[in-house]
């Protein structure tokens, strides 16, 4: 059998993830491998170590790259700190909350469940009330930014109730990272995790974590050991820290790939970085409401900026329009899945597809696509809007 040279078509990536690679990035993999315990590689460890602290904004020592896509970080976030036994309750408002579910039990633990209709926020209320009703509760799970939804949970009432409770936070922060206001320490998280094919814009493939004291000593003082050998963080802690000792072959490419994706988050400043998301999700959703689309989270402060989901129009074909953009534009955005499920898109503008050009881009191709289907949206409308907020910096 003789294959072919590879050549895959070229994407603008505007769905829920991945994001397109930044070039520079591209760049940091064509770096020659060397050993897993050559002093070069050792120092890229704690070079990547530190810069990932600064974008969680923690000062966390355990925080590390977990060697795997961004579900092994929520397995490696819930195997280290749950057990049989423990009571751990789950906020559910999406798909990767009924996830952090499945995995609780899989660890033996008793779930119980805090749930709201896809496309709403858990209220803080709801979680007060079954960690009354379940006093000895270890864990608290969330998702912060839902990629099934587009809601941006908040976390600080939330994570303060936890901690007067004696319970655990543990947060799945995905899409977040570095597109949305995520603060660790300040808001008192104890496992925050995520993935770099997002808001970091490197290829999937690693999955960043941090564990704060609290999450520590919930390890130390286990009764078994993690049930999941690969992302035992006692002995991962040992090979990113002292006394170096060998735990896995490291994906070392994707390591570099990531060194440089935190370097360009950090020259363009943290902040910089989440206003951007901010102001072109601003741009994208005046433009789709200009064209008479509607938005799937109303609540405007709900919205997380890395990930829109829009109702598709009645009549409209979803799946035919998602093809026809690729195809015809190049153009990759998400469909909707369980309850959502050809009821919405899912847009994402993440990390280096954060642009205006792409924003302006997908809305024409959007119009072309609908009229195509019959859809009759205004003119230019789309375009038009977003680009009066792109021009007027208030967003």
């Amino acid at each position: 059998m003789e294959l072919s040279e590879l050549n895959p078509p070229p994407r603008l990536l505007l769905g829920p993830g991945p994001s397109n690679v930044h070039p520079r990035v591209y760049r940091a993999m064509l770096a020659p491998v060397i050993g897993y315990l050559d002093p070069a590689f050792l120092q890229l460890l704690s070079d990547t170590q530190v810069p990932l602290r600064a974008v969680f904004r923690t000062g966390n020592e355990l925080t590390l790259p977990i060697s795997g896509t961004g579900s092994l970080g929520m397995e490696a976030a819930i195997y280290n700190v749950v057990e049989e036994g423990d009571t751990v309750i789950v906020c559910i408002n999406g798909f990767f909350g009924s996830r952090m579910a499945d995995m609780a039990r899989r660890c033996g633990a008793r779930v119980v469940t805090v749930e709201a209709d896809w496309g709403r926020a858990i209220e803080v209320e709801q979680v007060e009330a079954a960690l009354r009703q379940h006093p000895g509760a270890k864990a608290v799970c969330i998702v912060h930014a839902e990629t099934s939804t587009g809601v941006l949970q908040p976390l600080i009432d939330i994570a303060r109730l936890c901690r007067e409770r004696g319970a655990l936070v543990i947060v799945d922060a995905v899409t977040s990272l570095s597109g949305a206001p995520l603060e660790v320490d300040a808001w008192g998280l104890d496992v925050v995790y995520s993935a770099t094919q997002k808001c970091l814009s490197a290829p999937p493939g690693m999955a960043p974590i941090t564990f704060g004291p609290r999450a520590v000593e919930a390890m130390q003082r286990r009764r078994e050991p993690c049930r999941s050998w690969y992302v035992d963080l006692t002995m991962l802690r040992e090979y990113y820290g002292g006394p170096r000792r060998y735990h896995h072959t490291p994906p070392m490419s994707m390591l570099y790939a990531l060194r440089e994706a935190l370097r360009l988050v950090l020259e363009e400043g943290l902040e910089e970085r989440i206003a951007r998301h901010r102001r072109h999700a601003s741009a994208l959703w005046a433009g789709l409401e200009a064209m008479g689309l509607r938005l799937h989270v109303e609540d405007e402060s709900l919205r997380a900026p890395p990930l829109t989901t829009v109702r598709v129009p009645e009549g409209v074909d979803e799946a035919r329009l998602r093809q026809d953009l690729l195809e015809r534009h190049g153009i990759e955005i998400g469909a909707g899945f369980g309850p959502l499920a050809g009821k919405v898109w899912r847009v994402g503008l993440m990390g280096y597809s954060s642009q205006p050009q792409n924003v302006l881009a997908l809305l024409h191709a959007l119009e072309v696509e609908l009229w195509r289907q019959g859809c009759e949206v205004p003119r230019g409308a789309g375009v038009e809007a977003a680009a009066r907020v792109l021009a007027s910096g208030d967003a």
